[in-house]
Order: structure tokens, then sequence, then C-alpha cells
């Protein structure tokens, strides 16, 4: 019944975050395109009154005139916009769904012991001070570096890729994934928190009081915002990678990340600058490539199993099933004991079963090496190739 309701617990959570990130990227890439896409106003009324820019759309069967003031209009309007609770949302059902899947099964999601050997407490403080000490250290950069846009962006991409490496050597692979996106995501709703709502308080606050806001909180908050816009596809990538074994399974796990992100950062890139009426094609191009690059790496190798080349007896199905039993079925069953439902609908009950996912079995168990998830269940090398004699020679049995 625990299994059952956690499951439960991971659907809810999971759909909310979905549906609150999909807002809060939505109007980030909204406010993103719109900043690059605005025009010098020709009307000499609309200079006088201090609009910036402007940018006229037409949407569902109206027109709209969007006008930005570089610093603040003259009035303040009586009905004021605040671009906050989206952000705030997704941060917060993202770590609560984090919290349900990760931090209460350390054991399972968290730890690798042919990583790291730690126990669950230690395995439970480092990714919650992954998190913190993600934000601590970009806030940093950023306020000692902030007035050299360029430099600033370099490093914070060497810190990203350098948590990236740190991440593959404390966790296990999917868990070390899931953080470096979590640690982006909490630089990106902080940024929001901490700099960039504070910020345009205090320049609301100033024109309240009759005076004229300081411009560098504008500068501040614009500068956070686009770091954001650039860790988005990443982060992205990051919710999903669980899903991929063949990515955080491979011995430079850190280096497909950060390969990854790269191409999302790049690909992110070319759509900025095409608001901005500028198309340069290499910049997909390259991400692409990079993806590319990343597929090539992350090809399976063939694993010969050794039993077969030592010439023993050809390995039966029913020689595995006892394997299957005692390391899988807790998860891949129709009455799974460690969890609620058997992940991805995978069973391996009846030898019908364990035929019909027998290329799924090899690639995760054999290949992959990523199931069990962690080794809780402590499954043998020898194990590992007892099924692969199995799977090659299955078609002839």
């Amino acid at each position: 019944m625990e299994g059952f309701i956690t499951d439960w617990l991971n659907l809810a959570l999971r759909w909310l975050h979905v549906v609150v990130a999909i807002a809060w990227i939505g109007e980030s890439f909204y406010f993103v395109a719109l900043d690059n896409s605005l025009k010098k106003p020709k009307d000499p009324s609309l200079v006088e009154r201090g609009v910036f820019g402007e940018l006229w759309h037409v949407h569902g069967g109206g027109f709209y005139n969007m006008q930005k003031y570089m610093v603040a209009p003259a009035r303040m309007p009586e009905d004021l916009h605040w671009s906050k609770w989206p952000s705030y949302t997704t941060w917060l059902s993202g770590f609560s769904l984090f919290t349900v899947l990760y931090l209460f099964s350390p054991e399972t999601y968290l730890i690798d012991k042919n990583v790291l050997d730690m126990g669950p407490v230690v395995a439970i403080a480092a990714a919650l001070g992954f998190l913190a000490a993600g934000w601590i250290v970009y806030d940093s950069l950023c306020r000692l570096l902030g007035h050299n846009d360029r430099l600033l962006g370099a490093i914070v991409g060497a810190y990203v890729v350098a948590a990236a490496w740190l991440a593959c050597h404390i966790f296990a692979g999917r868990a070390a994934y899931l953080i470096v996106g979590a640690m982006l995501a909490t630089i990106m709703s902080a940024n929001v928190f901490f700099v960039i709502i504070p910020g345009q308080r205090k320049m609301v606050g100033a024109m309240l009081e009759g005076e004229a806001p300081n411009p560098i909180y504008g500068k501040r908050g614009k500068q956070r915002s686009v770091h954001n816009t650039y860790f988005t596809l990443p982060v992205v990538f990051a919710m999903l990678s669980n899903h991929y074994a063949m990515t955080y399974t491979h011995p430079y796990n850190w280096a497909v990340l950060s390969v990854i992100m790269l191409a999302g950062a790049l690909i992110r890139q070319f759509f900025v600058l095409r608001h901005r009426g500028r198309q340069l094609w290499l910049l997909p191009a390259a991400g692409v490539a990079l993806l590319a690059a990343a597929l090539a790496v992350t090809l399976p190798k063939h694993v010969a199993p050794q039993a077969q080349a030592a010439n023993m007896p050809v390995v039966k199905l029913a020689d595995i099933q006892p394997i299957l039993q005692q390391r899988c079925v807790a998860c891949h069953s129709a009455h799974p004991t460690m969890m609620g439902s058997a992940p991805a609908g995978v069973l391996f009950d009846t030898p019908d079963e364990i035929s019909t996912n027998a290329q799924r079995l090899y690639q995760q168990a054999v290949v992959l090496k990523a199931m069990p998830l962690g080794n809780v269940t402590r499954m043998t090398s020898a194990e590992r190739e007892k099924i692969a004699a199995w799977f090659s020679t299955r078609t002839q049995q």
C-alpha cells in the first residue's frame, strides 16, 4: 500500500510540476522574445513619455501594442502584473517530487556504491548541500563579475561543467543528472526570488516615493533573466534524462551531460538572436552536431557473453529465472514489493513476459548495467554474464 500511495503522490506532483513549468518557461520565453523584438517608437509623443521600445502583435482576433519603459513610466499603473508565482510553484513542486522519489529512497536512487560508498544520511545531506552550494557559488560569481557579461558567462559555463563532474563522482548516474538539473533550476528560481523581484520592488517603491528608480536593479534583473533563459533547455533535458540510461551510465557521463547541455544552450541562443533579426544557423547546426557526437559516444558496444565464449552449455530461460526472481521482480512484477507498480510496465513473472522484454532486460542489465537501480538487490557480474549468454542464444532454444 505504501508503494501505491507513493506512486499516486509521484503522479500528482509530476503533473503539477510539468504544468507550472510550462507556464513559467512559456512566460519567460515570451518576455525574452518580446525584449529582443522591440523597435524604437517613431511617434515623438511616445519617446517623450519615456517609451524605450514597442512591438505590435496580432493574436486571437485582436491587436496588441507592447511598450517598454527603460526604467519606469512617469506614473505607476494601478494594476501591475508580477511574474513570480510560476517560478516559485515550479521549484516547490519540483523539490517536493525530488523529495518523494529520491530523498525518501536514497539507497535506491541516490547511492551507487561503485561510484561512492556512503550512507543514506550522507547522501541526502550531499544532495541538499549541492542545491544550496550551487546557488551560493553562482550568486557570488555574479556579484564579483557581473560587470563583464562575457567573462561571467564563460565562468558560469565552466562552473556547470565542474558541477556535472562532481555530481557524477558522488551520486548514482541517474541521480547525478537530476541533481545538476535541480541545481540549475534552483539558481533560476532563486534569481527570481532574491534578485529580480526584490529589484523590481525597489524600483516601484522609489516611484511611489516620487524618486527616480536606480537603473542598476533593472540591469541586474535583466542579466539574471538572460542566464535563466540559457539554463532552460539544459534543465529540461536533465529532468527527462532518467528515462535514457545510455547517457547517465556512460563511463564519462559527466562529459555526456555537459555536451548535451551545451547543445541546448546553443540552440536557445539561436532563437534569442533570431528575435533580434539575426539568424545564425551555425548555432543549431553546432547543437545538432554535439548531440550527434553524444549519440556516437554512447552507442552500445556488443557484450560477448563470457559463458558462451568458454564453451559452457547453452543457457536456457529456466536458468535465468531464479536470477530475475531474486534481483528484479521486487520491482518488475504484477505485485511488486519495492514499488507501487512495475516501472514502464515491464514484468518478469512468467516465461512469456521475460521473452517479451528480453531486449530491455539485456540492454538495461547487461549493456548499460543501469538495472537494478543502484544495484540495490546486488546483481553480480556472473549473473549479468549469464543473462547475456541467454540473450545471445535464445533464438536457438
